[in-house]
């Protein structure tokens, strides 16, 4: 029956109404939500979570663990009864500036004018055909003006489905099996690459590759045979595994920035190394920007750094909140696809739904030479330097890293965190109880203490999450 079940009609539309409305710019972007009235409520805090934890007892009944994701298991059991740009409200009419953002793929906000009306205007086309539309090749030309390595796109659905395609198609054009993941770095749930994701760190002092660590029970260890696992930003350890068993070696896939484990940025000169080490021993390099594409910049993680991969995997921030994903990359390898000679199928593969918010999510993007992307920095950059700027006031061993659009918070007496052994080193306890606090003043984040910041973010939520942000950090925890 959904999430509303609990909630009348006219409940919930009270709540979107106590919500707030979104002005819309003469852009058709969601401008920074403005305070209207009704709005009294959002950043402060609230102990009634009554509604959300009854619908979470019903839903418990029917669906395991009352969720539809494990990410969602163990948190504080939220249901929402709409988004709208910064902001969500919950079933108790709680109102939250959102940092979390469906984890990540809400860029322009909740519901953003231009993509639910490309959304709409689509609706009365059909859905799918088995067969080609127009939209499929407005977005690939899309992709390719705006991502440098783009020569040939695929779409798809989820990260974690094209993530396989990549490491298949990259099998493909070596010849060869393996392929080299990072601690700490996450590629999806599927059995060969949810592997030494969480957990203690291994052992850089001893040989390598990492010891297989799996995730999760059911998971076959068979089927980590070709997957062998390395410390990131160490360039040594690449460059000597490599010279040994480069003959085994496909490809190596990497997160250009580890988003999935806290806001990690390369060390100077680590990405050209990837880049130079790959080109040396003929392995492809996959650039997952599952997260940082189209949230870093508009070409991504690779546009920014200046470092060409051989694939890429995009989704979450290209759909603005719609279901899309899409591997990226040169013609040589991608051309396999086209030939028949490597397999990626789906049906809903390039659905025109998801399709027409992609496009109309990267057009809204690009406009105005992609300005919107100074705007997003410069409202996480202010919360990052605020957060800062609190927990050296309040004497706060708290480390913030990442850039304006994604970051992450950390307690931790290291100045750097740099890889995953030091990200395990930090106070998870410390953590959970920051972001538990922030969400009882309805400011939220991440449960794993990532932010995303949306185009909808204004000062006056800024200003509210930084208020927030010193009272919890006041008060010893």
């Amino acid at each position: 029956m959904g999430c509303i079940f609990h909630i009348s009609k006219k409940e919930l539309e009270r709540a979107v109404i106590r919500e707030g409305s979104i002005l819309k710019g003469a852009d058709g972007i969601n401008s920074p939500s403005q305070d209207v009235a009704g709005c009294a409520a959002v950043g402060t805090p609230s102990q009634n979570f009554d509604k959300s934890e009854s619908y979470h007892r019903a839903a418990s009944e029917a669906i395991p663990g009352g969720v539809n994701s494990n990410v969602r298991l163990g948190n504080l059991p939220l249901c929402f009864a709409s988004g709208s740009g910064s902001k969500l409200t919950d079933l108790d009419g709680n109102i939250y500036i959102d940092y979390a953002l469906g984890m990540g793929p809400a860029i322009l906000g909740h519901a953003p004018a231009p993509v639910t009306k490309a959304v709409e205007a689509s609706l009365g086309l059909g859905q799918l055909f088995a067969g080609q539309h127009n939209s499929e090749l407005r977005l690939a030309r899309l992709l390719q003006t705006c991502v440098p390595s783009a020569e040939l796109v695929r779409f798809g659905m989820t990260g974690s489905e094209m993530v396989q395609a990549a490491l298949r198609v990259a099998r493909a054009f070596t010849g060869k099996p393996g392929f080299i993941k990072f601690e700490g770095q996450y590629h999806g749930w599927f059995d060969n690459v949810l592997v030494n994701q969480s957990g203690p760190a291994g052992d850089v002092h001893k040989a390598f590759p990492l010891p297989i660590r799996l995730q999760t029970q059911g998971q076959s260890i068979n089927a980590t045979a070709d997957t062998h696992v390395l410390p990131w930003n160490d360039e040594a350890a690449v460059a000597r595994y490599l010279e040994e068993n480069h003959g085994v070696i496909a490809a190596i896939i990497t997160e250009p920035v580890m988003c999935n484990t806290g806001v990690i940025p390369p060390r100077p000169g680590y990405l050209e190394h990837l880049r130079a080490v790959c080109d040396k021993h003929n392995v492809v390099l996959i650039f997952d920007e599952v997260i940082t594409g189209f949230r870093l910049g508009l070409g991504g993680a690779q546009a920014r750094f200046g470092i060409r991969p051989d694939l890429s995997v995009f989704a979450k921030a290209l759909g603005g909140g719609f279901p899309v994903a899409a591997l990226a990359g040169r013609r040589d390898i991608m051309g396999l696809f086209g030939d028949g000679s490597v397999n990626q199928s789906g049906t809903y593969n390039a659905n025109v739904v998801s399709l027409m918010a992609a496009v109309a999510t990267v057009e809204t993007l690009s406009e105005g030479n992609a300005a919107v992307y100074s705007r997003l920095e410069a409202t996480g950059t202010k919360l990052i330097d605020g957060m800062r700027e609190i927990a050296e006031r309040r004497s706060i061993d708290m480390l913030v890293s990442g850039y304006g659009s994604v970051f992450h918070t950390a307690f931790t007496r290291d100045t750097e965190i740099y890889d995953y052994a030091s990200h395990f080193r930090a106070d998870a306890a410390r953590q959970k109880a920051f972001i538990d606090a922030l969400l009882k003043k309805c400011i939220r984040p991440t449960s794993r203490g990532t932010w995303f910041v949306s185009t909808a973010h204004s000062e006056t939520d800024v200003d509210s999450t930084l208020s927030a942000v010193d009272e919890v950090l006041a008060d010893p925890f």
